[in-house]
């Protein structure tokens, strides 16, 4: 019986990874470079040092990535400081079923704590977590499972009691290694067959994940 939700949070809760592309694509054209969609995809669900890793593959060993990631961040921040944190479609309803059915939730991701928090309140969904983990927090990022592992004990569940929600396939590896179910909604990109095969559900939304956990507790 599920016990425990651990959520992703960038491409699962909050629709933000083509923001965060379009952002890259901007600060990246003003340095004379560009960025391919398959490129970003390759960044989905990593650490931030990974993602360092691959850019100055990419770019070259000069490539300023702090600042890159600075000024991205900045502009995504502009975005929802102007438009709102862009909930995706379900996430309200499925938080509330969860909450009100007193199952234990948890938001683990590879983004830092500092915009993890800020982005939380400002969605204001903070109130519907009993707890999160973030990418600063972990020795090994996804699709290393120790962020869903700390998840478990922060919760005080077993693995066997959690489901984890993902869209990106370093977290459906993440989890599948960490021998914890998995469901994934995906964003931008459809996971490839042998994640496919690791998941317990694909999911075209939060509504439909909503849907399997009331299925799953009758």
């Amino acid at each position: 019986m599920i016990q425990a939700v651990i959520f992703d949070m960038d491409g699962l809760m909050i629709d933000s990874e083509r923001v965060t592309y379009e952002c890259y694509k901007v600060y990246l054209n003003s340095l004379g470079l560009d960025m391919t969609e398959d490129f970003y995809k390759t960044l989905l669900g990593q650490t931030i040092n990974v993602c360092r890793d691959k850019f100055l593959r990419q770019y070259g060993k000069d490539f300023p990535y702090d600042e890159c990631i600075k000024r991205v961040h900045e502009m995504v921040d502009g975005r929802f400081r102007a438009e709102g944190v862009p909930l995706k479609n379900g996430l309200l309803e499925l938080l509330k079923y969860l909450k009100k059915n007193k199952f234990k939730t948890i938001v683990a991701t590879s983004s830092e704590r500092k915009r993890v928090d800020v982005i939380l309140k400002r969605g204001k969904i903070w109130e519907y977590f009993d707890d999160s983990i973030c990418g600063d927090e972990v020795e090994n990022g996804k699709p290393d499972p120790e962020v869903f592992l700390k998840a478990c004990r922060k919760l005080k569940i077993s693995t066997e009691e959690a489901i984890v929600i993902e869209d990106s396939e370093a977290g459906i590896q993440a989890a599948y290694d960490g021998k914890i179910k998995v469901i994934c909604v995906p964003d931008m990109k459809y996971p490839a067959d042998n994640y496919v095969g690791m998941t317990t559900r694909i999911c075209k939304d939060l509504v439909e994940v909503k849907k399997y956990i009331e299925q799953c507790c009758q």
